[in-house]
């Protein structure tokens, strides 16, 4: 639990927010919120929205997970994110009759004695907090299912205790969380089955040349490493994080003759095994999805090489995105350390002396830099998904 201290005093006798400046915080909330995508922060958006328009302490917004049959939130002014069994709390109780909850002094109500008393009041003795009042009210997506509650603590003018008008107030600001959030996680929902989808078609094409779904695994968390030692933001390199179990898609056209031959390929055949990129290019460019889109770069471009003598377009250096050239040293890294039909695994101080051999000629030298500086982390990722074909 945060300690109160850590947060910015609020001190009280502050007024009540007049028509203009009620109207300016709700319209700057609204187009913040409206352009977010990200759960955390519309959730963070709406907890300040509430508590500024009722001028209270501390406000949070609490969601229902009903699979989990809980209640969460994943930010609460003044302590962390927390989760507590669906109908628990003073913000159960509300979900679950439908009804606000107005509470003057947390310490001298009797209604709700019990429940303060294993929620606010204990919080309190843990934090040093003093919980006085408390607003809750329940919001509803668009069928009218209630899925979360608005919970603000202490108001901040000479009066401590929360209005009816406050109740509007927060009533208007819950009937606009409800339909935001239903939006934002369908958003989440969609996002998580490409996820699952990305990952699932990654593992076929793996498995399909006797790989295990361990190899898109490892390759993924050597993406993102490389992406975060690279100077990506996180938030794109959780993207190629995401995106890369994609990268050998394509062998799925593949006939199992080349694919799974043990021995080495003929010309031919070698030339048919290189058009995996171009076919899992096709089958994803054409995506609006900008998960989907990344795959394409990651498929289409992870065998070229930095000297320009890798395929299918022959780019060189710069020319090949920063998606491809990572994901190459990545998958590079995993194949040569793995066994296969026609090879068996090489020990660590081969691979990495064909990487810094491979300096400048197969792979960008700045990210061989990175790999090296990296080297702890990406072992780390190599032992925890390791599998019975990986060599120690």
């Amino acid at each position: 639990m945060t300690s109160a201290n850590t947060y910015p005093d609020r001190s009280r006798d502050r007024d009540d927010l007049q028509p203009e400046d009620m109207l300016r915080v709700i319209f700057d909330y609204i187009a913040k919120i409206a352009s977010e995508r990200q759960l955390d922060r519309v959730l963070l958006l709406m907890a300040n929205m509430g508590r500024e328009m009722i001028v209270a302490d501390r406000c949070s917004v609490w969601l229902v997970d009903a699979v989990g049959q809980t209640l969460y939130t994943t930010v609460a002014h003044g302590v962390e994110g927390i989760r507590i069994p669906l109908g628990a709390g003073l913000v159960g109780h509300s979900i679950a009759t439908g009804t606000p909850i107005f509470i003057d002094d947390a310490y001298t109500n009797e209604e709700f004695k019990d429940v303060l008393e294993m929620g606010a009041l204990q919080t309190d003795r843990q934090t040093g907090y003093r919980t006085k009042a408390l607003l809750v009210v329940p919001f509803r997506n668009n069928d009218g299912e209630i899925i979360g509650a608005y919970q603000a603590v202490n108001k901040l003018t000479s009066a401590a205790t929360f209005s009816d008008k406050d109740l509007t107030y927060l009533t208007l600001a819950a009937s606009y969380a409800g339909k935001s959030l239903e939006s934002v996680l369908l958003h989440e929902e969609i996002e998580e089955t490409q996820r699952e989808i990305i990952f699932t078609m990654g593992e076929i094409g793996e498995s399909r040349s006797k790989e295990t779904g361990n190899h898109v695994k490892r390759v993924a968390e050597y993406s993102y490493i490389l992406a975060i030692g690279f100077g990506m933001s996180k938030e794109e390199a959780e993207l190629l994080r995401l995106a890369s179990p994609m990268h050998d898609i394509g062998k799925v056209a593949i006939s199992d003759d080349v694919l799974k031959k043990p021995g080495k390929l003929t010309e031919d055949e070698f030339a048919q095994m290189q058009t995996h990129t171009t076919i899992g290019y096709q089958l994803l460019k054409n995506s609006k999805r900008r998960l989907l889109k990344t795959a394409a770069i990651v498929a289409h471009e992870h065998h070229e090489k930095w000297n320009g003598k890798g395929y299918p377009q022959g780019l060189k250096e710069e020319e090949i995105h920063i998606y491809g050239r990572i994901t190459a040293i990545a998958d590079v890294f995993d194949a040569l350390g793995s066994e296969r039909v026609y090879k068996k695994a090489w020990e660590l101080d081969r691979i990495l002396q064909l990487i810094a051999d491979e300096r400048g000629q197969h792979f960008d030298p700045k990210l061989v830099d990175v790999f090296m500086e990296q080297l702890p982390r990406i072992l780390q990722v190599r032992d925890q998904f390791r599998d019975d074909r990986l060599d120690p």
